[in-house]
């Protein structure tokens, strides 16, 4: 990991240097572990092994240079946020730390231990001063997916501006437009936050500059229903994690140069698993940076992960918010009616997912599925139960695991995932 240009920036933003030094060195030990030894992998992966690299230095410099110029940053934790509304107001929205162990025992000082290492996670890395993500952004946005997060925004609110938007728990008409009031309100706060006013023309290219990056992200996952896998599980999932971060323009660019390699792949006949290797679809909790464990685990096992129905995975990108509307009434309610598709556990019923899931597992031609559920996390626990049904009486072989971001349970997980691909034949 490259750090030496970065020193003196991460302590003009206040981080504990010692403690980021620890994280330093594990990091780039387990990166070339899960990714660095898979062989044959796409040349354009290049990009992202650069990001990981120096993921709390090139980015968070683009930050602070946006900032310099009198802009504003905004961290975000879920993909309910509607970044489009921010962009359109001349700011930016970054994902946040959340997906290491290293940042748990910092969000227990003040968190129960039995919540979700997510949120234990993202709590650390802010309040232990080791995620320059978490020191750069000038406000947080919040949202009431699950009760923790809601507790944890109380936490993180107390020495940054914290927004917090209400998602209904239901999908009715109603709460399609309680939901389009909400991005209505959150507007005036990006507003009156950055002293830029948000009109029709700026939310427009806000919207189509968001899209753009959900169709790039959707070119690889298409590629990843070749039979032949042109790319492995671990570097898609590299790719949906960084986008989180990425400038959205960039992130499309290089997506789509990533893209075109894969289908020139496919058309050639290339593939980085075996014939016959057994195809596995992820569902359930979103696997946060640089939470790789499973799809090391999984593709170790001789099997190929071709899709996520994940937050970091289809549901980040799925589903186009409409580009014909003209007036911001009209653009929030677009907003809306897309960000609405996205099944979330917090949402009941939740019978969508269950639909997503299923269509997901054909598109994909996919041998098994595996529902992950980090641990303490109840909603997606509770959820389990319908999804692990369906996949059953569709006749689609489904293994439920649970699991945090220690390396404690490998050992099992390694034998339980063995035993599924085993009886997949």
């Amino acid at each position: 990991m490259i750090v030496a240009d970065y020193v003196k920036m991460w302590e003009d933003l206040g981080m504990d240097l010692e403690k980021h030094d620890a994280l330093c060195e594990v990091l780039p030990m387990a990166f070339s572990d899960v990714y660095l030894s898979q062989e044959n992998r796409p040349d354009n992966m290049a990009f992202y092994d650069f990001v990981v690299s120096e993921i709390h230095g090139v980015r968070p410099a683009e930050l602070i240079e946006h900032q310099k110029q009198d802009g504003k940053v905004f961290g975000t934790f879920c993909v309910y946020v509607p970044d489009e509304v921010v962009f359109a107001a001349g700011a930016i929205a970054t994902g946040l730390c959340g997906g290491s162990q290293f940042w748990v025992p910092g969000g227990e000082k003040v968190l129960p231990k039995g919540l979700c290492p997510l949120i234990k996670a993202s709590v650390g890395a802010r309040l232990d001063k080791t995620c320059p993500f978490f020191r750069i952004a000038d406000m947080f946005v919040g949202e009431t997916t699950c009760d923790g997060k809601k507790k944890a925004w109380e936490i993180l609110g107390e020495d940054v501006p914290m927004h917090i938007m209400d998602i209904p728990q239901m999908k009715r008409d109603k709460d399609i437009v309680a939901w389009k009031d909400e991005i209505a309100s959150f507007a005036q706060v990006v507003e009156e936050f950055t002293g830029n006013t948000i009109n029709a023309e700026s939310l427009g290219e806000a919207i189509e500059l968001i899209n753009e990056k959900r169709k790039a992200l959707a070119r690889v996952y298409e590629a990843r229903k070749a039979a032949k896998s042109p790319i492995s599980g671990r570097d898609a999932l590299l790719m949906s994690q960084i986008a989180f971060y990425d400038d959205p323009a960039r992130c499309a660019q290089m997506a789509n140069k990533l893209a075109d390699e894969l289908e020139q792949r496919i058309a050639d006949g290339v593939s980085v698993f075996p014939e016959g290797t057994k195809r596995i679809l992820l569902t359930g909790t979103p696997l946060a940076i640089p939470n790789w464990k499973l799809h090391h685990i999984i593709e170790n096992s001789g099997a190929a992960v071709v899709c996520e129905e994940m937050c970091t995975g289809t549901r980040y990108f799925e589903n186009l918010v409409d580009e014909t509307q003209t007036t911001l009434e009209d653009q929030f309610m677009a907003l809306s009616e897309r960000y609405m598709k996205t099944n979330c556990a917090c949402f009941t019923p939740n019978n969508a997912r269950i639909d997503d899931i299923l269509r997901l597992a054909k598109d994909y031609d996919v041998d098994g599925v595996i529902d992950v559920n980090l641990k303490f996390c109840s909603l997606y626990d509770v959820e389990g139960y319908t999804v692990e049904r369906a996949l059953k009486e569709a006749g689609i072989p489904v293994l439920g695991l649970e699991t945090d971001y220690t390396d404690e349970d490998a050992g099992q997980l390694k034998t339980r995932i063995g035993a599924f691909i085993e009886m997949l034949g």
